[in-house]
Order: C-alpha cells, then sequence, then structure tokens
C-alpha cells in the first residue's frame, strides 16, 4: 500500500514539475517556441554532444564491362568478353542514418571489342579498342536496409542494402587498334562541359567490426558521349554500328569501408527504431516489477 501510494505522488510530481520547468523557459521567451518541435530539451549540436561516427573512408577494385557502346565488352554483336580494371577511393559522409553523401575518385580501364589490344589483329576487319579514364563524381547514399528494417526485427545489424547515384566529371584517352596498329582516338580533359557524366547502382554492405565494413557494389556509368568506347569520330563506321549516343558500362567491385571516430557506432548501422523499442521494453518489465 505505501508503495501504491508513492507511486501515485511521484506520477502527480513528474508532470506539475515538468510543467513548472517548461513554464519557466517559455516565460523566458525561448522554448519551446517554432523552431524546437514543441520541446523545452534544445542544446546546440556539436561534436561533444554526437553519439554516432559519420565519418568514413572506402576503396575498392573490381572489372569494368562496356554494355551499351558501338564496340563493347560482352559478346553481343559488337565485341567478345573482355576485361578490364577498376579502382576506387570515396570519402564518406553520414547525414542522417538513411542518408549520406560521398566524394568518389575511379580510375580504371574497359577493353572491348573483338580483340584484347595487348594481342595481334586476328584478322584486317577486326577491331579493338580501350578506354583509360579517371572520374570525380559526388554520390548521394541512400540506406534502404535502415528504411525498410521491420519494427519487429530484433536480429544483428550486420547487413544493409545501399543505393547510390550522382555525377561528376570524366576524363579519358581512347585508343583503338587494328591491323594496322593502335592509335590514339578521343582524348577528353576534366571539368569540361562535355565530360560530365552521371554512375547509379546498389552495394551490400557486412559489418565485419566497429571499424571495417566489406562491401560489393555493381555501379552503371553514363558516359554521355559516343567516343568513349574508341569508336573515333561520332560519324565514323565503327560509330554507326550502334544507334545510342552514350557509351555506358558496368563497374563492379568489391571493396572495404573503414569507420573513422571515437565513437561505438557509425550512424549508418544505428536502427533508431530498435534503439527506441527497446528502451520501451526496458520501461516497461520495470512497471511490471514494481507491481
Amino acid at each position: 500500500m505505501k508503495l501504491s501510494l508513492a507511486i501515485v505522488a511521484l506520477a502527480l510530481t513528474i508532470p506539475t514539475v515538468s510543467y513548472a520547468q517548461d513554464s519557466s523557459v517559455a516565460t523566458d521567451g525561448k522554448y519551446p517556441n517554432t523552431f524546437s518541435s514543441g520541446s523545452a530539451n534544445v542544446s546546440p549540436f556539436t561534436n561533444q554532444s554526437k553519439r554516432f561516427n559519420d565519418w568514413s573512408i572506402s576503396v575498392g577494385a573490381g572489372v569494368p564491362l562496356m554494355q551499351s557502346a558501338d564496340l563493347t565488352s560482352i559478346k553481343n554483336g559488337n565485341g567478345k568478353n573482355l576485361f578490364g580494371y577498376s579502382a576506387y577511393v570515396s570519402i564518406d559522409k553520414a547525414i542522417t542514418h538513411a542518408f549520406g553523401i560521398n566524394l568518389q575518385y575511379d580510375r580504371g580501364e574497359t577493353r572491348q571489342g573483338w580483340f584484347n589490344t595487348k594481342d595481334s589483329a586476328p584478322d584486317a576487319r577486326a577491331i579493338g579498342a580501350r578506354t583509360q579514364y579517371d572520374a570525380i563524381s559526388v554520390l548521394g547514399d541512400i540506406n534502404f536496409s535502415n528504411l525498410l528494417r521491420r519494427v519487429d526485427n530484433h536480429s544483428t545489424y550486420r547487413w544493409a542494402l545501399h543505393g547510390y547515384a550522382g555525377v561528376g566529371t570524366i576524363a579519358y584517352k581512347a585508343y583503338q587498334k587494328d591491323a594496322n596498329g593502335q592509335r590514339l582516338m578521343t582524348e577528353v580533359k576534366p571539368f569540361k562541359l562535355g565530360s560530365m557524366f552521371m554512375q547509379a547502382g546498389t552495394g551490400l554492405k557486412f559489418k565485419v567490426n566497429r571499424r571495417v565494413d566489406i562491401e560489393g557494389r555493381l555501379m552503371y556509368v553514363m558516359t554521355g558521349d559516343d567516343t568513349f568506347d574508341g569508336g573515333g569520330d561520332p560519324y565514323s563506321e565503327v560509330n554507326r554500328r550502334s544507334s545510342q549516343v552514350s557509351d555506358n558500362f558496368f563497374n563492379a567491385t568489391l571493396g572495404l569501408s573503414f569507420k573513422l571516430g571515437k565513437h561505438e557506432s557509425h550512424l549508418m548501422w544505428h536502427d533508431p527504431l530498435q534503439e527506441i523499442y527497446y528502451k520501451l521494453d526496458v520501461l516497461a518489465n520495470k512497471n511490471q516489477d514494481i507491481e
């Protein structure tokens, strides 16, 4: 009985004290107001008040495959199966638990056409090409797993599906080889109007520990240029093989992300709903213990 009376007294006291505090804050003419979402618990957001790490550095390497072009890396009528190489490094900033922005540098070489340019031309009609490229882009990063995670999912959080999309500038040198030898066909400098490109794709991350993630990505790069594949002049015989005006390629990579900071968790790996429901369960259990 004494415990019940104490609980009732505490329940009546807390709202009174809270109202008095809120009233005091309100009479000061500060909070709560329209800028504080009705809350009097307002403080500056600084590095000292952060609970999560939000910076990381990512590196990776993989294979680019020219898919939509006059000369391709896939055996689809405009070439044979040829594999180049690619690598990337990015600085990643998490804005929220579900969205971030990445500044990424890509470097690589695509190989396309009917033979590898390291080899001799098999016949007088065969054409091979390669393109060396460097690109800088800004990517938006959406964490679909945090957006779509079920509220009743209490399993460990180690897998995450991400979506990427962004724009940037690409510089490249495209070479073509035939029975007469290899020659430079097109060179594009960076930060020019014609050097703009887009890329979009998805990645699957696995959390190894609080510092390291492994990620497999598949990106689709749209160069916006009909000469990227090494076909030469836009009206050349090679560049009239297909009607598209943008040479595009897939880029499959495997990489690592290194999470920076002093906190236990990274913001992109934090599920706020799971934390809220856990705290509610703790409060419910404490209430049952008192009863």
